[in-house]
């Protein structure tokens, strides 16, 4: 089915959940574009371009799902190490140990980054990403941060927080057999933006290697603030000039050591891929490495759940990018 240029997704979505598509009933809901905001979209557009539940009207159905089988994943693997590495009550991550690691503490380290609008969830709610990882021979990291919320619609100290996290992981990973010069990132939605942040950050300023992370995997992400402080995120995020500049990781692919996968699901919102195709094309650009993924047919919470597959688009990837394999 095709849309015209007056028929909003939110309009086919509404009629659908009603049992009603048709081309007939499309064509008696019209929305008369208003003033341009953004690229070629009006403010309702690019509101919502910013807004998931518009373009993947099932958020609840998938959350649920892995809510579940993030319980099922503890049963398998077992209840994670909590571990604080900041001083506030939400500075704690969770760590899946593989049975792998030997004596010499050579195993890799995957650390996640979830996402949530940087408003929601919780590490505990990721376990299930964990468990291809640690079967395959890999620790898992499942880091907890301040929502913006919480921080007075503050970004930064999400992603300060966030990098501090990643430090505390090089400098501990051998408390827990893991291998510091294997350290990876991934993340997703708002997490990959923050992971944006992370892999863009000068780490020499903390007296860490360059290239503490070998690699990273952002998915669903956003890597330039300019329109999303147009839309109506910037309801709960105070958005500043500062901000913007700072924490847009485009703008700062001169920092970049880390060698990149993105990705993006083809039922995403417009903006979350023209980003995703954008930091891809600009990294490519610098001469830098860097793959793009497309998850034909998957929208936005469901590219998630293809890493907790080890034979999902995204599990088989940064397996790969670890160099590890999925257990027999």
């Amino acid at each position: 089915m095709q849309y015209d240029d007056n028929t909003t997704r939110r309009t086919f979505l509404a009629v659908a959940a009603s049992g009603a598509v048709s081309g007939g009933a499309l064509a008696q809901q019209p929305r008369a574009k208003g003033p341009l905001v953004w690229l070629d979209m009006d403010q309702q557009g690019l509101d919502d371009a910013y807004d998931q539940m518009v373009y993947a009207p099932n958020r609840e159905q998938v959350g649920k799902r892995r809510i579940a089988n993030s319980d099922k994943a503890r049963t398998v693997i077992g209840s994670p190490e909590r571990v604080a590495y900041g001083p506030t009550d939400i500075e704690r991550l969770d760590i899946y140990r593989t049975e792998q690691a030997n004596a010499q503490g050579n195993a890799p380290v995957n650390i996640f980054v979830h996402g949530g609008a940087w408003r929601a969830n919780r590490a505990a709610d990721y376990a299930c990403l964990a468990e291809p990882f640690v079967q395959a021979g890999a620790h898992y990291v499942i880091l907890d941060f301040i929502n913006v919320d919480d921080a007075g619609g503050d970004l930064f100290p999400l992603v300060e927080q966030v990098r501090r996290a990643v430090g505390f992981v090089y400098k501990n990973a051998k408390t827990f057999g893991g291998d510091p010069n294997r350290l990876y990132l991934t993340s997703h939605s708002s997490g990959s933006h923050i992971g944006g942040c992370v892999v863009t950050h000068d780490w020499r300023k903390d007296n860490l290697p360059a290239d503490i992370l070998k690699g990273a995997t952002l998915g669903s992400g956003m890597y330039d603030l300019e329109p999303v402080r147009l839309s109506k995120r910037s309801k709960y995020v105070k958005f500043t000039d500062e901000m913007e500049q700072a924490l847009s990781a485009q703008r700062h692919i001169d920092k970049l050591a880390t060698p990149l996968i993105l990705a993006h699901g083809t039922y995403e919102t417009p903006e979350f891929q023209r980003q995703t195709r954008d930091f891809h094309a600009a990294v490519r650009a610098a001469g830098k490495p860097v793959e793009l993924l497309v998850g034909e047919g998957y929208n936005h919470f469901e590219m998630l759940e293809t890493l907790a597959n080890p034979y999902g688009l995204l599990g088989r990837a940064v397996l790969a990018q670890m160099r590890l394999t999925a257990a027999a």
